[in-house]
């Protein structure tokens, strides 16, 4: 079953048909670590609706997270942009390391749904999407759900110094998660496939795919890293890293079309403003 935000409250949709959720505790959804048998003991009780057409990102109140250098791809793309400037050391080390790289990545006001625009800086000359499975994860640290992510990147002021990462990666439209939720209690197989295209007036201008079974860490590592020392009382998204990414000679302009699709949770599209 999914789960859909839009402007007129939250929609379940299973089986092929839609229900409103209208009238339910949605805010508190994503903290339950049930969230699965909840959703199914309330299956029964709701009435068909249709689905919108423009939908939200689904958050509410929950803070969104990224890893980093979770594949080997994204291990070397770290390293080549930021070798002038001596930190490409940095991103080899975490690659290996016990400790995974996590940081914050948007507010939910922030955050952009499917449709939705999302933007490169005005500062930056190197532009990239990143697209990646994205974790639901409850109150108490259970993964309870999964989306899509993409993690727009300015990939010259992260390589000119690591710790300017914050500014190439938290700026207004720089995340987008959707179109909806996927709430299962079975976790993705290794073989599940990520891809990407990106469009720019009507033709392909990149596009690339790789697999879960690329990612160097375990999904319960990543969360449990997570909240070890940080609580997340609404739930929390955790963007799981990138094991796409485009060539050095390419850089995302505005009009462009990002779509990812991580089959059976859908296709995330996002025009870049």
């Amino acid at each position: 079953m999914k789960l859909f935000r839009a402007h007129r409250g939250w929609f379940l949709e299973d089986g092929g048909s839609a229900y409103s959720l209208s009238g339910h505790d949605s805010a508190g959804f994503t903290a339950r670590d049930d969230l699965y048998e909840f959703l199914s003991g309330l299956r029964g009780k709701l009435q068909e609706a249709k689905l919108p057409s423009n939908l939200l990102a689904p958050v509410e109140n929950q803070e969104i997270w990224a890893s980093g250098v979770t594949y080997l791809r994204s291990r070397a793309a770290r390293m080549e942009e930021s070798k002038s400037s001596g930190g490409g050391d940095f991103y080899d080390r975490v690659y290996s390391a016990v400790r995974p790289e996590l940081f914050f990545k948007s507010t939910p006001a922030r955050a952009m749904g499917h449709g939705q625009p999302v933007r490169i800086r005005r500062d930056s000359n190197w532009n990239v999407p990143e697209p990646e499975l994205t974790l639901v994860i409850s109150s108490k640290g259970s993964i309870t759900g999964y989306t899509i992510g993409n993690d727009m990147s300015s990939r010259d002021i992260e390589g000119e110094n690591p710790l300017y990462l914050p500014q190439a990666k938290i700026y207004d439209g720089a995340c987008a998660v959707g179109p909806g939720i996927m709430v299962t209690p079975e976790a993705p197989a290794k073989s599940t496939e990520i891809k990407i295209t990106i469009e720019r007036e009507g033709a392909a201008v990149f596009s690339g795919s790789t697999t879960l079974a690329q990612m160097k860490r375990e999904l319960s590592q990543l969360v449990d890293y997570l909240y070890r020392e940080t609580s997340f009382h609404g739930g929390a998204l955790l963007l799981t890293g990138t094991g796409i990414v485009p060539p050095d000679d390419f850089t995302l302009q505005s009009g462009d079309e990002v779509s990812i699709t991580i089959e059976p949770i859908g296709t995330l599209r996002n025009r870049v403003a």
